[in-house]
């Protein structure tokens, strides 16, 4: 990865050469493969973090909810996988985005027989007129 000196964050990163390790994800089944790839501090705007994350056949990123004022996104860029948001199930496959909205509840599982690569980023979610800030 390409990093830039102090806060200036990184100039370029490939996502496949990211350095991978070992983590239980949210109390899911089995372990991931991830990697943080930049911080909100290596950033100029409203995201908090850039992940790559590589869930083998039968392992899962555990059921979990962000804070009111967060939205993460999936990016599906290998494999397949059942999604479970807000109480429904879906199957999710290369090439699909799926938004987890603030506060939302919302856990993957890669029920297939190859991989699931994920491209994950979190941003601040605009607050409603009224609400306080933190």
């Amino acid at each position: 990865m390409e990093q830039g000196s102090g806060n200036e964050g990184f100039d370029r990163v490939n996502i496949h050469d990211a350095p991978l390790r070992e983590v239980v994800a949210h109390q899911g089944v089995g372990t991931i493969r991830f990697c943080r790839v930049a911080e909100a501090a290596q950033t100029d705007g409203g995201c908090n973090f850039i992940d790559v994350a590589v869930v083998p056949p039968g392992s899962s990123i555990g059921r979990h909810r962000h804070a009111a004022d967060e939205e993460e996104y999936y990016l599906v860029t290998a494999g397949t996988g059942r999604m479970w948001r807000d109480g429904g199930e879906f199957r999710v496959r290369a090439g699909d985005l799926v938004r987890n909205r603030a506060g939302g509840a919302h856990g993957i599982v890669n029920d297939g027989d190859a991989d699931l690569t994920l491209f994950v980023f979190e941003v601040k979610a605009p607050q409603p007129a009224g609400a306080a800030s933190g």
